[in-house]
């Protein structure tokens, strides 16, 4: 693998993961302005999101269940993903090429992102 290839592969990752995240976010907003038209909007207090929706099984099943709330929040997750599989994909690219400098450099940037989420309150 040369870098030249690897790049074309991971812009198309990114483009990929962009589109397909916009495309749910699309999709669940459609389906939440289907299901709840006929509301009356109050801007009175604020109300955030359903204590389901704050877990990542809770987006899953809101999603698979076509909730638009859910799709909304499984596509916003979906754009998060995109640069942590960016991230993923050049260690194994660095690796394969053979570039220990870099692949080291890309793994301690995974392991920060991947802490990054798994930790955040």
């Amino acid at each position: 693998m040369d870098d030249h290839r690897l790049e074309i592969m991971i812009g198309k990752l990114l483009r990929t993961g962009v589109l397909a995240a916009a495309a749910v976010v699309l999709a669940g907003a459609g389906v939440y302005l289907f299901q709840h038209h006929a509301e009356r909007l109050t801007f009175h207090t604020f109300v955030t999101e359903p204590s389901e929706l704050r877990t990542f099984s809770g987006i899953l099943r809101a999603a698979s269940q076509f909730q638009g709330e859910g799709l909304i929040q499984f596509g916003l997750l979906l754009l998060i993903a995109t640069p942590v599989a960016r991230v993923g994909f050049s260690v194994v690219g660095f690796y394969l090429e053979r570039d220990r400098l870099y692949t080291v450099v890309s793994l301690i940037v995974l392991v920060i992102l991947a802490y990054s989420l798994m930790h955040a309150s």
